[in-house]
């Protein structure tokens, strides 16, 4: 039997039938979904245009906020870890970064996500506004263990659920600046997203919706280790509209599958037939993400043997040194070392980024997101 849908998670069309049961007009149901995902009200309480009969059946059927801060940590660079408590007791993390005009020119993590032009500004918009990217989580840690992540070492304790997906961006939403708007939202915090498909797919659906905070698909960018069934699901449900960010790590099997466990079940020629057949748009590249560790996946024959897998397909490339990992033994090259990585790939033809660091004084950085306490 399929489980009944949290109140949270549910689209107007689900609400009409919910509502339907308790005696209510079809109409309840866009009110109800503007107050939770355009709003952002969760409390039935304040839903002030609903009968008092309608917000107490509301309560009672479980309608309430899925997740609360708990501590916001401010990286000297702008960015923003919130550490947000479920209701179980479980934590997880979500990260607002700011991304100025000037940076968004040279920097990876903006690079990676969409084109700000397409969408209309009013007049002075673009310069008033600090358009913020939100990474979210899809897990409370992560079972693919990939040695190079902290949510990975932490093992995976459970599955988000769709409310609880969306409703960090609701949370991110609150605690922007005045003079910051919320532009991108990647899925590339803990957890991987096409492991919990059915819950990402239903959370993305969510956002996108046009009687809820409306994101343009274009503006929503999936971080996986690739899991081939999950991209085509990725792929028909969504038209290719969902931006992609592979994490690769290296083209060569045997150190990918030291590198990344889930490697041994779907090999990189696996994956890449996968991109292949993946249905992005003609101007959106799929990015292809590279953790640079030294001595395992950063030689010069390392950087040919990933250009020569990715011919043919329209990839843009961001390399990402490995950032600090609390008992990890690996770490990042030396910088002419990442350099010389960077011009092999450049030199075959590639748009190759090296993506700047942001966060890691709050352990805020790619790999980092594990709940644990920092200072400030």
């Amino acid at each position: 039997m399929p489980q009944p849908i949290d109140p949270l998670a549910r689209l107007p069309e689900e609400w009409v039938e919910a509502l339907a049961a308790l005696g209510e007009p079809p109409y309840r149901a866009a009110q109800i979904f503007r107050w939770i995902h355009h709003r952002g009200v969760i409390d039935p309480e304040a839903m002030t245009n609903l009968p008092k009969a309608l917000r107490l059946a509301l309560h009672e059927a479980g309608l309430a906020p899925p997740l609360q801060l708990e501590r916001e940590h401010r990286s000297a660079d702008g960015a923003r870890k919130l550490v947000a408590r479920l209701n179980d007791g479980a934590a997880i993390e979500t990260v607002l970064l700011p991304v100025s005009p000037s940076s968004a020119v040279t920097d990876a993590d903006a690079a990676a996500v969409v084109d700000d032009d397409d969408e209309p500004k009013a007049d002075g918009a673009h310069e008033a506004t600090i358009r913020v990217t939100q990474c979210i989580s899809t897990q409370v840690g992560c079972a693919l263990g990939c040695v190079f992540c902290a949510s990975g070492a932490a093992g995976l304790k459970r599955h988000l659920t769709a409310g609880e997906i969306s409703a960090q961006v609701l949370l991110g939403r609150d605690l922007l600046e005045p003079n910051e708007s919320l532009g991108n939202v990647v899925l590339m915090g803990m957890g991987e997203p096409l492991h919990n498909y059915d819950a990402t797919a239903r959370a993305i659906r969510l956002l996108t919706h046009p009687a809820g905070l409306g994101l343009s698909p274009r503006r929503i960018t999936l971080s996986t280790v690739g899991l081939p069934d999950g991209l085509r699901r990725l792929g028909e449900d969504f038209g290719g509209q969902i931006g992609l960010a592979i994490s690769l790590h290296s083209a060569n099997n045997v150190t990918r599958s030291a590198l990344m466990p889930v490697n041994r079940r779907h090999p990189v020629g696996e994956l890449l037939e996968a991109l292949r057949h993946y249905p992005a748009p003609p101007g959106r590249p799929i990015t292809i993400e590279i953790a640079l560790i030294r001595g395992q996946n950063d030689g010069l024959a390392d950087a040919r043997q990933l250009a020569k897998a990715l011919r043919g397909l329209r990839v843009k490339i961001n390399l990402i040194p490995m950032n600090p990992i609390d008992g990890s033994p690996f770490g990042p090259p030396a910088s002419a070392q990442i350099r010389a990585f960077q011009d092999v790939l450049r030199d075959a033809g590639y748009l190759c980024f090296l993506r700047r660091r942001r966060g890691d004084d709050v352990a805020a950085a790619c790999g980092q997101l594990v709940r644990r306490d920092v200072p400030g």
